[in-house]
């Protein structure tokens, strides 16, 4: 078989060690093995390759770990800037102090493209091919950054943030003026990309009114588009929005009330630390993504995430950087953060929720957060074909190591720089170097 470079085919076979879930607890592994993608879609992962596709051209990675991109279901884009600062405050305060003056620099049109370049780059050289993006509440500069998306190859949904209320002045909006912005934002990006889509973003109840979340509860009616915002991260944040919306039931319930809770296109709802029974039953109910964030709960000191029994009640659950609380890009570095973090939960919390193995916090990286992308994050026939080609060859070991424990050593170890190729929708992307 000839070896192909090409970032254009879309038919073609990826020939190394593969590795995607078999199932929600199992990797699925074959050393040596052929990918095959038809068309933009996975037709199949063999140790052998079946007599059809031998026409195919193949592109050889042999030696190298190959495995399913990774979603972001949760990143801050203008927070890259400031990422790995301000690392001593719990949320309101880390909001108040870094985020709010960070994001207002954002007006300027100028220095929103050094730094959303900046973010895009990163973004695609890493190990992530899709992701659910916050901009800020400045429409021109969440377009730029839909166009600079589309631009990278990478697939994402993108929000414009709206806030009309408890943040500083040179943020906040008249309420009229952000619906007439949310409304002319989605006028204008209507139909005009392939592979970046809006997402409505209410920053979180905190900061947006009542009538601002019916406006944007019927415009997701209208329009049927996905909704995200924060849910129960921090205590301090939970006790505001009691105090500001004491006629809701819990804090899932102010989003609900609205329709922006899954009620008319899918949610997705960072975090969810300190969700209650009630609210974790509404979760499910309404079939809301939960992006668990585990390196920002950390940092931010709020909480670890009862990650095990989301995942044993069978919600819907995908794993989020939140740049610039957590200051890493990786997905990978999530799996393991969510790994440890599930650890001391069930050590210093509760010994009912076992810990997360690397198995599982694969899944929710990969075919957990892709599936709100629909058929993504496993090699399995009609999935689209999202692939990462990792080379580990500088994770030295003195002895063979099987392809599951080179993965396992990925999780932890590896960086962005061993990122070698990646495809997404069976489209070579081209790596920053």
């Amino acid at each position: 078989m000839r070896k192909v470079i090409s970032l254009n085919a879309a038919s073609f076979i990826l020939k190394g060690d593969l590795c995607d879930s078999l199932d929600r607890e199992r990797l699925r592994t074959v050393p040596d093995g052929y990918l095959v993608c038809l068309d933009g879609l996975c037709a199949g992962a063999f140790s052998v390759l079946p007599e059809e596709y031998r026409a195919l051209p193949v592109v050889d990675c042999s030696g190298k770990l190959i495995f399913p991109g990774l979603t972001d279901l949760h990143v801050h884009a203008p927070q890259y800037a400031f990422r790995g600062l301000g690392m001593d405050q719990e949320l309101m305060e880390w909001l108040a102090a870094n985020v709010f003056p960070e994001e207002a620099r954002y007006a300027d049109l100028a220095y929103a493209r050094r730094a959303y370049r900046d973010f895009t780059q990163a973004l695609t050289r890493s190990a992530t091919t899709r992701a659910c993006v916050f901009a800020t509440v400045h429409r021109p500069a969440t377009e730029l950054l839909m166009d600079l998306l589309e631009e990278s190859g990478l697939v994402a949904f993108v929000g414009k943030v709206n806030m009309d209320r408890d943040c500083p002045d040179d943020l906040r909006e008249t309420t009229d003026g952000s619906v007439a912005e949310t409304r002319r934002w989605l006028e204008e990006t209507a139909g005009k990309y392939k592979r970046v889509r809006p997402i409505l973003t209410p920053r979180f109840i905190p900061s947006c009114t009542d009538p601002l979340l019916d406006e944007l509860g019927a415009m997701a009616a209208m329009t049927g588009l996905s909704v995200q915002s924060h849910l129960s991260e921090n205590r301090g944040e939970v006790e505001c929005v009691r105090r500001l919306r004491p006629d809701t039931a819990f804090y899932g319930d102010a989003y609900d009330r609205h329709g922006l809770f899954g009620s008319h296109g899918r949610a997705i709802m960072a975090h969810c630390v300190l969700s209650s029974d009630e609210e974790i039953a509404r979760i499910r109910e309404r079939g809301v993504y939960v992006a668990h964030c585990p390196q920002s709960n950390t940092n931010l000191a709020s909480g670890v995430a009862p990650v095990r029994r989301y995942w044993d009640e069978g919600l819907n659950l995908g794993l989020g950087s939140d740049v610039a609380g957590g200051s890493s890009l990786s997905i990978l570095r999530a799996m393991a953060d969510a790994v440890q973090v599930s650890k001391l939960r069930w050590r210093l919390q509760d010994d009912s929720l076992r810990p997360l193995t690397v198995p599982e916090a694969f899944w929710i990286g990969t075919a957990g957060g892709g599936s709100f992308f629909g058929r993504v994050g496993l090699f399995r026939p009609g999935y689209e074909f999202d692939a990462v080609v990792l080379d580990d060859s500088r994770l030295t070991a003195p002895r063979p190591l099987t392809v599951a424990q080179r993965l396992e050593r990925a999780v932890y170890l590896s960086e962005d720089r061993d990122v070698v190729r990646k495809f997404v929708q069976g489209r070579e992307v081209s790596l920053p170097s």
